[in-house]
């Protein structure tokens, strides 16, 4: 079961002016089972996009890449499980354009105009005559209001929806923040998340859309992971629609910027926290926060190398306060002059580190209780600068290697 996280309903996933989703059964994979959904945006809506840095990247990535380069407005996403369309060569990018065709004929938009996302098996042919023959159905369903039904739609080894809505009011009109992810297993993202959208109707900038998208990843799906894989298919896509009639902000450092900031970002810290805490078997959620770096690039090395750490994760489900596994991983993060004199650790409010060494008031004891907890947070002191940094991860527990040595059966 996940780490404390909440079933979403519908009733709290607000519906965002410009945009609806629309779901169906295709039988991708599997019959009896929603695995097609479509993202349809109004005339004027503007996105951003980030993509898997993994060089061995899925056929519907690059279509992805190729269209928004085009530059011609997006106006439909189509997203299938159960399939990944990775590991496919020039078959499987003719197949993701195929889709894209069929889709912007059912919509008179150009195929450019249309993006296609993945997720499921690698090195599978898509079969995108059941993907294009779902099309209609799917288009038949879309609504305003299908947020909930299109984040089931999404998900491969999740147990459960990740979906969240946040509001605004801005210029003394209400703005809408509303989004959806997947992603459980083959989790560090090293730029977003498996698959995650999310939608605001705010009057935006769009030259500000972009950057905007990149921010909001660096500062969540960028600082979770499950089992430090980089996905083939990881896409992070944020939409504006421009609807809901507030002032036009032009300067995300106005109040009105930094307003919606704050509430896009509560909304994909929420998703990327739920990745984690829906980790493939994960039975805890690790905070793990750095402090005291000289760069945020040597505490995102130190706190990625405990996060990534099997012997670390393995304790943590073990409830095993066998704390020298974090030391040596910040020993080995490659921070080349690192002082381990200057070493202080604390899990939560046990103080267990000092200088290097084991605190004198440090009972076993006191670790044991903190690592029961379905929730810790590991603070590491590194005494070099000012720097603070954190990342999200779960523990690793017999159920990972379970689901993953069945995932295909």
């Amino acid at each position: 079961m996940p780490v404390n996280l909440p079933i979403p309903s519908a009733e709290e996933l607000h519906p965002v002016a410009g945009f609806r989703l629309g779901v169906t059964e295709a039988g991708v994979r599997k019959a009896n089972r929603k695995d097609l959904t479509v993202l349809l945006l109004d005339e004027g809506a503007t996105v951003g996009a980030v993509f898997t840095l993994n060089r061995f990247c899925a056929a519907p990535v690059q279509v992805c890449r190729e269209h928004l380069a085009e530059g011609a407005p997006i106006r439909a996403m189509v997203i299938n499980t159960g399939n990944a369309n990775a590991g496919t060569g020039a078959e499987g990018l003719a197949r993701a354009r195929l889709v894209c065709e069929a889709m912007a004929s059912q919509l008179g938009v150009k195929p450019q105009q249309v993006l296609p996302f993945s997720t499921g098996v690698i090195m599978e042919q898509l079969p995108a005559d059941r993907v294009v023959a779902g099309l209609p159905a799917a288009l038949a369903d879309a609504n305003s209001a299908n947020w909930l039904r299109a984040a089931q739609a999404i998900m491969t080894t999740d147990t459960q929806p990740k979906a969240i809505s946040r509001q605004v009011v801005l210029g003394g009109r209400t703005v809408t923040v509303t989004g959806m992810a997947k992603g459980a297993g083959m989790i560090r993202p090293n730029m977003a998340t498996m698959l995650g959208f999310v939608a605001t109707d705010a009057h935006i900038d769009p030259a500000l859309v972009q950057p905007l998208c990149k921010t909001l990843a660096d500062q969540s799906f960028n600082r979770v992971t499950v089992d430090g894989d980089t996905s083939t298919n990881d896409s992070f896509l944020l939409v504006a629609t421009h609807q809901a009639g507030n002032p036009r902000i032009t300067d995300l450092t106005s109040a009105d910027g930094i307003a919606l900031t704050e509430a896009l970002l509560a909304v994909t810290q929420h998703l990327a926290h739920a990745m984690v805490r829906d980790g493939e078997g994960a039975t805890k959620f690790i905070s793990v926060r750095v402090e005291g770096g000289k760069t945020t690039e040597e505490c995102l090395k130190a706190a990625y190398a405990i996060a990534h750490s099997p012997l670390v994760k393995t304790a943590f489900f073990a409830s095993d306060p066998n704390l020298g596994r974090i030391l040596a991983a910040v020993g080995y993060a490659g921070i080349a002059d690192l002082d381990q004199g200057l070493i202080e650790l604390h899990l939560d409010d046990v103080h267990v580190v000092t200088r290097g060494g084991r605190h004198p008031d440090y009972q076993e004891a006191d670790g044991a209780r903190v690592m029961a907890q379905s929730e810790i947070t590991v603070r590491v002191g590194l005494g070099r600068g000012n720097c603070v940094d954190t990342v999200w991860t779960c523990d690793f527990s017999h159920d990972y290697v379970t689901i993953n040595a069945d995932y295909r059966s």
